[in-house]
């Protein structure tokens, strides 16, 4: 038989943070009897999405984790790097102070980062998010990369 345990009628016995920014709680509850562990994260405050379409609709953490996997989850070793990368994106975009974000400016966001993180899935994200048809795009795009790389030095 399962039982059921109300947060409110627990006590914390230790509070960390985790890699990816959550709050890991390990609880006890009031007849001490039954321990468990709860994780936690910051609600931001909602940010409007203008897509390309000129539509408007509320960011998506989820669909952006989505999108980088679908275009260089490959190129990381796990799912723990995408959502770091994820979580500087959406950092970067809350450090932005706007109500209201485009589309655009999330994707260069994300290439912003995967530049810093790995340049294949740079590349990778740029041929989708730029809709690269031709071989002289991809050339192009790691010409700048390795310019800038250069320019670094």
């Amino acid at each position: 038989m399962v039982q059921k345990i109300r947060i409110g009628d627990s006590k914390v016995l230790e509070s960390r943070e985790t890699a990816d920014g959550m709050i890991r709680r390990r609880r006890i509850s009031s007849d001490g009897k039954h321990r468990f562990t709860t994780y936690e994260r910051i609600e931001l405050p909602p940010i409007m999405v203008r897509k390309r379409s000129g539509n408007k609709e509320e960011f998506d953490r989820d669909k952006l984790i989505t999108s980088v996997r679908r275009s260089v989850g490959k190129f990381f070793s796990s799912s723990l790097e995408v959502e770091q990368v994820v979580d500087q994106v959406t950092e970067r975009i809350y450090e932005l102070g706007l109500e209201e974000v485009t589309s655009r400016q999330i994707g260069q966001i994300t290439l912003d980062v995967l530049a810093e993180v790995n340049e294949v899935a740079y590349v990778r994200f740029a041929s989708v998010f730029q809709e690269f048809t031709t071989l002289s795009e991809f050339e192009q795009i790691i010409k700048q990369q390795k310019a800038k790389k250069e320019g670094e030095k």
